[in-house]
């Protein structure tokens, strides 16, 4: 499999790259940046990493050298600032992306082609590249609340001292302020989570708040997130690569799951060898149901703001 990264020299591209240079999965990794300069770099340290790590094509190129791409990752995208919401980030972000799926359109995609939105606000630029690029449904997917699900886990598992890959929760919705948490098949080994010691209803929503201002966390410490976007992108393209049929909760344009329809957002998605090959409506609680229709409804409200 090629994957072209277009923002690849930045801090979630890069890490992105890294992350599949490491497992060993694709074949061919494109790094394409603004910054011609920065992606030659990126692509020469992964390159020069190459004999530890896997065998695998690894350089810099451009939107003509990406046309024959099987998977389009697009990270690019002006930065987050501190206290700024992701929606926020639309009106900023909008006019970069659109030009982005102009040029990978311009210079050829195929028919069978992947496009993975991981810019924010995600679930808005998903839709819009869904609308403009004609592919097939499915065939363009964003990373939605995969994030969100992979800190909501982490810090689960810290907290209440169990292993992080047996923590099994989700977060659904927008990848932003109306995401909502899934206690109702939330589970640790097999088992209910909620009746572990210490995961309450007070504990419930003291960690989901936290969940929630993570990521601006993470932006005062540090000036933004890397290594666990670059290791959830990742996981979405190996469930592509290798037809996993995996259940994530990527973005793609509903089609009727839960009553949902013509906008981007999670919901449990078997994630394969087509993109977002099917959703799931596994039963909710009536109170997450409300929440993730109400996301649908902030997401559609914004959406008529960008397409005016």
């Amino acid at each position: 499999m090629k994957v072209s990264i277009i923002g690849g020299g930045g801090r979630v591209g890069s890490n992105a790259a890294f992350c599949l240079q490491c497992a060993g999965i694709v074949s061919e990794i494109q790094i394409i940046d603004a910054n011609a300069e920065m992606a030659e770099g990126e692509a020469l340290d992964l390159m020069h990493g190459a004999p530890a790590l896997a065998d695998q094509r690894i350089y810099a190129g451009d939107y003509a050298r990406a046309a024959d791409s099987d998977l389009f990752v697009i990270t690019a995208g002006l930065r987050r600032k501190p206290d700024e919401s992701r929606l926020d980030l639309m009106n900023r972000n909008v006019g970069l992306f659109s030009q982005i799926i102009g040029d990978i359109k311009a210079h050829g995609i195929k028919d069978n082609a992947i496009v993975f939105v991981v810019s924010n606000p995600v679930d808005i630029l998903t839709h819009l590249a869904t609308s403009y690029l004609g592919l097939a449904p499915g065939r363009v997917i964003g990373l939605g609340t995969m994030l969100d699900t992979s800190r909501f886990r982490a810090l689960i598992s810290n907290d209440l001292k169990l292993a992080p890959t047996q923590v099994r929760a989700l977060i659904l919705g927008e990848h932003g302020d109306s995401m909502l948490p899934v206690w109702s098949s939330a589970t640790v080994g097999g088992l209910p989570l909620t009746e572990v010691k210490g995961c309450d209803q007070n504990y419930q929503r003291q960690v989901f708040e936290r969940t929630k201002k993570s990521g601006a966390e993470v932006i005062s410490r540090k000036g933004g997130a890397g290594w666990a976007v670059g290791a959830t992108i990742a996981e979405v393209v190996h469930a592509i690569a290798l037809d996993r049929k995996q259940l994530l909760p990527v973005s793609s344009l509903q089609t009727g799951a839960y009553g949902l329809k013509d906008v981007c957002l999670s919901v449990p998605t078997v994630v394969g060898k087509g993109g977002a090959e099917q959703h799931l409506e596994l039963k909710l609680w009536p109170k997450e149901e409300q929440a993730l229709k109400a996301s649908a409804k902030a997401l559609q409200e914004m959406l008529a703001k960008v397409a005016g």
